[in-house]
Order: C-alpha cells, then sequence, then structure tokens
C-alpha cells in the first residue's frame, strides 16, 4: 500500500455514501477516494471489501481520518493507498505496514488471515494433547486438572455425569471452575425416581447451567427394546441402546469428555489414567486418583449433599434393574449387575458393543 500527499485526483466520496453511488462512481473512474469522518467508522473498509469482491479494480484511496493503526486493515480490505495531509509523518504508517505478518480479515492478496489460523491452530490431536496434559497436570489436584484442561484455546469440552452416588464432588469441581460446562446425562428411561429428583437437586444447589438430557433413538429404541424388557435377556445390547448409543452422538460434537471415574471404583479401573484418549477423543478423569476416603471428605467440606440411596448402601448407582445395593466390605460397583458376567456398561470401553441397526 502506497502513501500519497494530497491531494488525489478522482471521484472522493465520504464512507457513508449509499453502496449504490459509490459503485455508479468507481464504474467510470480509475481512481476513487473514500473519505473517513471518523477513524472509528467501519463504512469505509465494508465498501471497499464489497467493491473488491465485485469486481473493481480500480486504485482505491483512503483519506480523511484515518490512523497508522488501521494501515493493515486498509490493505487488506482492498485500498492501495492512503492520503496523508501535508507535512504529515510517514513513519508510523511505515512502521505499521512492516509490523504485521498475519491479516485479520480476507481480501484480494494471499496472506492467511488470522481468526483462520487461528481456528487451525485449535484443531488439537488428541493423542498430542494427552500427553501434553499429562506432563503438565496428570499428578496434579482435581481442581487444577480441569483448569489445565479448560485453558486450552478451542478445546470444546462436556462433563458426563450419572448424578449418581459420588457424582456431586466432580459436578463442584466443575462448578467452581466453569458452571456452563455442558453436562451429559444419559436419560435412559430406566432411572430411580431418587436419581432423577436428586439430578434437579444438584443442578440448583450448584448452579449448573447446562445439564443436557441424552435420550435413546425412539426408533432405535422401538425396534430394539419394545417392552422395554431387554436387560432381562441382554444386558449389554441395553446398555448399548440407551447409553452408549445416545452418548456416541451426543458427544460427537466435542473435543473433550470429563468423567467422575476412579482407580479404587473396580479392579478394571485399576490403571485408569487421568488424561486418556478413547474413539478418538479425549477423556479427563480428575478424580482418578484420589481414594473413596479423599472422595468423602471433599463432599463433607463443601456440605454436598448426597444421593437418597446412599444411605441404604447403595454406592453406585445406574438403571433400577441393574443395580442393587452393596454388602459391607466390596467394592462400589459390586452391585452393578450383579450376578452377571458384566463390570461396565460399555461408554468407556470404546467401540461398539451390538451393531448399529
Amino acid at each position: 500500500m502506497r502513501l500519497l500527499e494530497p491531494t488525489v485526483p478522482g471521484p472522493r466520496l465520504p464512507v457513508s455514501t449509499p453502496l449504490d453511488e459509490v459503485e455508479a462512481a468507481a464504474a467510470g473512474a480509475g481512481t476513487l477516494v473514500l473519505e473517513f469522518g471518523a477513524f472509528r467508522d467501519g463504512r469505509g473498509f465494508s465498501l471497499a471489501s464489497i467493491l473488491r469482491e465485485r469486481g473493481w479494480t480500480g486504485r482505491l484511496v483512503a483519506a480523511g481520518h484515518v490512523l497508522p493503526d488501521q494501515a493493515r486493515h486498509l490493505k487488506r480490505s482492498g485500498f492501495d493507498a492512503v492520503e496523508r495531509p501535508a507535512g504529515d509523518d510517514a513513519g508510523p504508517w511505515e512502521r505499521m505496514l512492516a509490523a504485521f505478518d498475519v491479516a485479520y480479515q480476507p481480501a484480494a492478496d494471499e496472506t492467511v488471515p488470522a481468526w483462520r489460523r487461528r481456528a487451525a491452530e485449535t484443531r488439537h490431536d488428541p493423542e498430542t494433547l494427552a500427553a501434553r496434559l499429562s506432563a503438565q497436570a496428570g499428578e496434579a489436584e482435581p481442581l487444577d486438572v480441569l483448569r489445565a484442561a479448560f485453558a486450552v484455546p478451542g478445546l470444546k469440552i462436556a462433563a458426563l455425569s450419572s448424578f449418581g452416588a459420588e457424582a456431586a464432588v466432580l459436578l463442584d469441581l466443575i462448578a467452581r471452575t466453569r458452571p456452563d460446562t455442558p453436562v451429559l446425562f444419559l436419560e435412559t428411561g430406566q432411572h430411580f425416581l431418587q436419581t432423577l429428583q436428586y439430578r434437579r437437586a444438584l443442578t440448583e444447589r450448584l448452579g449448573l447451567t447446562d445439564v443436557r438430557l441424552v435420550v435413546p433413538d425412539a426408533g432405535e429404541r422401538a425396534d430394539l427394546d419394545p417392552k422395554d424388557d431387554l436387560w432381562r435377556t441382554d444386558a449389554d445390547a441395553c446398555c448399548d441402546l440407551r447409553k452408549v448409543r445416545p452418548l456416541a452422538r451426543a458427544s460427537a460434537g466435542f473435543d473433550a469428555l470429563i468423567t467422575g471415574r476412579k482407580r479404587y471404583q473396580a479392579g478394571t479401573r485399576q490403571a485408569l489414567e487421568v488424561f486418556e484418549v478413547l474413539d478418538g477423543q479425549l477423556r479427563i478423569n480428575p478424580l482418578a486418583a484420589w481414594s473413596a476416603e479423599q472422595i468423602e471428605d471433599n463432599a463433607v467440606a463443601h456440605d454436598l449433599p448426597r444421593h437418597p440411596l446412599v444411605s441404604q448402601g447403595y454406592l453406585s448407582i445406574g438403571c433400577w434393574p441393574c443395580t442393587s445395593a452393596v454388602a459391607e466390605g466390596q467394592d462400589a460397583r459390586s452391585g452393578r449387575w450383579s450376578g452377571v458376567d458384566k463390570t461396565e456398561c460399555g461408554i468407556h470401553l470404546g467401540g461398539r458393543l451390538v451393531p448399529a441397526v
């Protein structure tokens, strides 16, 4: 972009001129001067961009109240030159034109706009991100784990909660960090009434603002479980229909999913990492390393309300047909699918349990 002394020959129009009049004036001119009445008036940039988009190739000059800080933006909008007042120092303009190596809106040249570059930079590879976050916060306290994840630019994060026996601890941490985090609740249609009541009460108590109910697909449910008794004959298929498939759909728009899993809950979780990748998605398990005592101490310290069924011996709470109370000394998840060779519903295993219909 050139810096010109006044006065530039050619039609001169204020940036307040209607577009059709500007186009008419530009059609018969090799040079067009647009005069800014105020440096903050964006109409000049819009007019320039539209003229260039519609194919006008003449020389476009900015005049009036424009500042050196706007040099790059003027160039990217399509201006070829700036008309400077007599005696004006060209130094600030030249320094500003040389200062930037990115552009902030698309125009005729090939420079990649900054917004597009930033978008490209925030497409995270989950394996790389998991390794980086593990090195940064893998041994950190749960609150710091969440803060590290939320600090990643452009990372779309949701939380998964059953609103079960220990759900309040994780949800409280999320509420204290980012209460507008989407929280996905798998509404299977088979929950205890106490769980549904607890979900509403805990959501209000913690100030969570985006709890989303995720339900099974109506067509799949009609085909695979028309009598709502699939759990009797095939618990894996029932979980796949009511949990695995709905979660896969609901979480598809997120880069990462926060869960409340802990290593002490079951033998299948003893090697659980704080940051892991499952089916191409980052899973964040802030409470992985905490013991049952730490969970209890945290709940007491923050006066968190308990799920009503905990006092009746239910230490891990899912759907009512497949959940039972736990005997003293048993691990927390021994009451899930009791008497069946099954320890997980499938949402944390990866892949599918039964093929999609």
